[in-house]
């Protein structure tokens, strides 16, 4: 049971039950959670938990909400302020690589809504978060091809999508192997690999 006070303000509740649910996301298959488990974790009966989440879908609209906004935050800072374009771009790798090894459950998330058929909102929520992202790598990589860092024919948005496709192997690749230390091992050398893809060679030399 969590150590989580009965009487908080809403927002920290709010903030308590979207931390419980990585929580159990790292544990147990996404899908699997139930609004029963949460509330036990939280130390709370379902009828308080959803006093201020309705329905499931509303706890995992708020998990995605968090997500997004913690991720590009990081992103953003980590990019913020270096001065070379493939510098930036490897800060941006490692910080996103810093923030699934904090919190194993949120790719499991990421990539449990998905899977899941039909259009939700949850599921919106993380195409929006990685067109965002997207735009943002773009930006970065454009500015490596300004610079003469990157190749001159790059294409950008094949680019963008190795890029999230590196990290989302690390990940598969610790959740077969039940590594989650197996991430931020590996990531120097995919990187590396990456761009050397990318960079414009005789800049390189």
């Amino acid at each position: 049971m969590s150590g989580h006070p009965k009487h908080l303000p809403a927002d920290e509740r709010r903030a308590a039950t979207v931390e419980a649910v990585v929580n159990l996301a790292a544990e147990q298959n996404p899908s699997d959670i139930t609004t029963t488990a949460i509330a036990q974790r939280m130390g709370l009966t379902q009828g308080a938990l959803f006093r201020h989440f309705p329905t499931k879908d509303a706890i995992l609209q708020a998990v995605m909400s968090w997500v997004t906004e913690r991720l590009l935050a990081r992103v953003d800072k980590a990019a913020e302020g270096v001065a070379s374009p493939i510098a930036a771009l490897e800060a941006v790798f490692m910080t996103h690589i810093d923030f699934v090894s904090d919190h194993p459950g949120v790719p499991r998330m990421l990539f449990g809504e998905l899977q899941r058929p039909g259009e939700t909102l949850p599921k919106r929520m993380v195409q929006t978060l990685i067109h965002h992202y997207g735009e943002r790598l773009r930006r970065l990589l454009e500015a490596g091809k300004t610079r003469g860092e990157l190749d001159a024919e790059l294409d950008l948005d094949a680019a963008a999508v190795l890029f999230i496709g590196s990290i989302q192997g690390l990940v598969m690749q610790s959740l077969l192997d039940s590594d989650v230390a197996r991430i931020r091992r590996d990531a120097p050398g995919v990187f590396a690999i990456y761009l050397r893809g990318i960079r414009d060679l005789e800049a390189g030399q």
